[in-house]
C-alpha cells in the first residue's frame, strides 16, 4: 500500500512539472527578450472586421477567421515550410485556411509565397515541449532570434525569409496580420503563448531577403 502511495504521488508530481515547467520557461524566456530588446508588447486594441478578418471564439478558443477569398486561387494548395534553427523541415502549410486543426495553416487572403504583404501562418504549440506531434509544430517557436532564417517552397520555388522581429501581443490583436510596408515581401509565425495555453500570441515577423 505504501509503495502504490508513493507511486501515486510520483505520477501527480510528474505531471505537476509538466503543465508548470513550460509556464516557467516562457516567463524565462520573455523576461530575456524584454532585456535584450528583441521583443516589443503591442498595446494595440483589435480592429474587428480589419481587412475582412474577425477574432472569433473556438471552443473557448479565440482564432483568426478570414472570409477572404481569391479572385485567382494559385496552383497548389499547400507549401512547405522549413526552419533550420529550430530543426524543422519540409512541414505542410495549407493554402487559405481557418482550420487549425489541420497543422499550419496560411490565413485566407495573406500574401503567398514570394508576393508582395505578409504571408501569415499560424500554427499550435504544445504543453509539453518534448513530445510535438503533427499539431504542435509550433513549440519551440520561443527558441528563434533575429537574423534566423525561414524557408518556404511552394511549386517549386524557394523562398527565403530573416526575422526581424518578436512579439507578443493579445489574442484579440489584428494588427499582426498587414504587413509593416506596403512593397515588403514579409512572413509571420503565429503560435500561443506560454505553449500549449492560450493567454497571449507569439508572433514572429520575417522578410524575405
Amino acid at each position: 500500500m505504501r509503495f502504490a502511495s508513493l507511486g501515486f504521488l510520483s505520477i501527480g508530481i510528474f505531471i505537476l512539472i509538466q503543465v508548470i515547467l513550460p509556464i516557467v520557461s516562457f516567463q524565462v524566456w520573455q523576461l530575456g527578450q524584454k532585456v535584450n530588446n528583441q521583443i516589443l508588447i503591442s498595446p494595440i486594441k483589435s480592429e474587428k472586421g480589419i481587412l475582412g478578418i474577425s477574432v472569433q471564439n473556438k471552443g473557448n478558443f479565440p482564432a483568426f477567421i478570414s472570409n477572404l477569398t481569391r479572385e485567382t486561387r494559385p496552383n497548389y494548395s499547400q507549401f512547405q515550410l522549413s526552419v533550420p534553427r529550430l530543426k524543422m523541415e519540409n512541414n505542410i502549410v495549407y493554402v487559405d485556411s481557418n482550420d487549425l486543426s489541420k497543422g499550419l495553416v496560411q490565413l485566407p487572403g495573406s500574401a503567398l509565397p514570394g508576393e508582395k504583404g505578409n504571408l501569415f501562418i499560424s500554427g499550435h504549440s504544445a504543453l509539453n515541449r518534448f513530445i510535438l506531434g503533427q499539431k504542435a509544430i509550433f513549440a519551440n517557436l520561443t527558441d528563434l532570434k533575429k537574423g534566423d532564417e525561414i524557408l518556404v517552397e511552394a511549386a517549386n520555388n524557394k523562398f527565403v525569409y530573416k526575422v526581424v522581429e518578436i512579439k507578443v501581443v493579445d489574442p484579440s490583436d489584428l494588427s499582426v496580420i498587414p504587413a509593416p510596408e506596403e512593397q515588403g515581401r514579409y512572413i509571420s509565425l503565429m503560435t500561443c503563448v506560454p505553449p500549449g495555453l492560450n493567454f497571449k500570441r507569439l508572433v514572429v515577423l520575417g522578410k524575405m531577403v
